[in-house]
């Protein structure tokens, strides 16, 4: 055989890829769109506009633009020089108080800067959280249906995953009795994310105390996901998990993303709820920043920009989004009742999507939500995410979060595919 000129045998390399990475997309919402993307012909003679239901990215839309004084901050970051330079690994220490002094607006007692870690986005505050928490045999508890990159990065961590239920009949509350029944002497931290990401549910601050109380009683933390934070529209308001702080130690991740709708801009953020000091006698903190140490940073000029986005933006901004959060929220579940295949266990009330459930039974032709969202995205050029994405099969994840026009479009075509494939009586 042909040997190559460091006597290895020509085909036969000594690498290979990571077989963890390999199988990642299968737990990732891009991933799965990319699959169903990939089935409109683009070749097709259907000229009309395809409407993307299935990923929460609102930025495109004029009704949901950015603030100008979010805008102007970091135009004036960058002109100002100052912002070209690395940053210390844990974030610039005027952004982390910017960000300690907002969000201790709402908890009971004052954040330092010092609890603040600043992340390229939500997402890689999720990789440092389970890659700080990953040791041989350990167990992480999180919600179904649930926002996989989770499972996603425990796997590449090698840690255990065990899924408690969220009940739709019950507003999409955690099944705490099964939370505890699936947690053993391994499990390490509970996901618990509001608003919610399927779901579009708000916890009230009673049920919120209850998961408390049970990760008090199990000895774990609990990983707050609250990238949606004040995104609310409904009867409850936003609490957020470090009123807690005191019973157990909390981690809170959050990101400008969502409330500024800015999700490209990739500055996010970990911080410690713990006014007992438990996650710094237990270490945490100290692999926490040294994981920071070797790991990139979120831009610089980003950072710079974030006290006077926070500082400056108006109460209008922020009441607009809302306002038009609301009545997206309400227009697509009005329109979903109206079709026969699809229920809708409650409507939203915070983020920016609703769980629905097809009914398989009254579809011809139509296996399940891939299946179902694939010829969908064929035929009517709409994508919507289907339910096993999120780890809720024959389910469909629905994003409200667009044009208001383009939502009315969308939910029409997808009303007009369900009754082609409807079964005929």
């Amino acid at each position: 055989m042909e040997k190559d000129g460091g006597g290895v045998a020509t085909g036969e390399w000594r690498f290979q890829p990571n077989e963890t990475l390999m199988a990642a997309s299968s737990l990732s919402v891009r991933g799965v769109l990319t699959e169903i993307v990939a089935k409109i012909d683009n070749e097709s003679e259907d000229t009309r506009p395809r409407i993307v239901l299935g990923q929460g990215d609102p930025s495109a839309f004029p009704c949901f633009r950015t603030a100008p004084e979010a805008v102007d901050a970091v135009v004036s970051a960058l002109r100002s020089g100052q912002y070209n330079c690395y940053p210390p690994c844990v974030g610039l220490a005027p952004a982390r108080r910017a960000i300690a002094d907002y969000l201790s607006g709402d908890l009971p007692y004052k954040l330092s800067p010092d609890d603040v870690y600043l992340t390229n986005g939500c997402a890689q505050a999720i990789e440092i959280v389970l890659s700080v928490l990953a040791r041989p045999g350990a167990n992480i508890l999180l919600p179904r249906p649930g926002y996989q990159f989770y499972a996603a990065r425990a796997a590449y961590n090698g840690i255990e995953v065990r899924y408690f239920n969220l009940l739709p009949e019950s507003k999409w509350e955690v099944d705490l009795d099964g939370l505890e029944a699936i947690a053993d002497e391994n499990s390490v931290a509970m996901v618990i994310v509001n608003p919610g990401n399927p779901c579009g549910n708000t916890f009230t601050y009673q049920h919120l105390a209850k998961a408390t109380n049970t990760a008090k009683k199990l000895g774990i933390m609990i990983i707050a996901d609250e990238v949606y934070e004040h995104l609310t529209f409904g009867s409850n308001p936003f609490v957020p998990m470090g009123m807690f702080g005191e019973v157990v130690p909390v981690l809170t991740l959050g990101s400008i993303s969502k409330r500024w709708v800015v999700p490209g801009w990739r500055l996010g953020w970990i911080v410690t709820n713990d006014p007992n000091g438990v996650l710094n006698q237990t270490k945490i903190v100290e692999c926490l920043k040294n994981y920071l140490d070797i790991s990139s940073d979120p831009a610089t000029f980003v950072q710079g920009a974030i006290p006077q986005i926070i500082k400056n933006t108006t109460d209008d901004f922020l009441r607009h989004t809302i306002s038009v959060l609301r009545q997206t929220a309400e227009f697509c579940y009005d329109k979903l009742k109206e079709i026969d295949c699809i229920s809708c266990p409650s409507k939203a009330e915070g983020s920016m999507f609703m769980m629905v459930k097809l009914d398989l039974s009254r579809l011809e032709g139509i296996h399940d939500d891939m299946d179902f969202c694939s010829k969908l995205a064929k035929e009517e050029l709409v994508i919507v995410l289907p339910g096993c994405a999120v780890g809720f099969k024959n389910w469909l994840r629905i994003t409200f979060a667009v044009d208001p026009s383009a939502l009315e479009d969308g939910l029409e075509r997808l009303k007009s595919f369900c009754s082609k494939h409807s079964k005929r009586s």
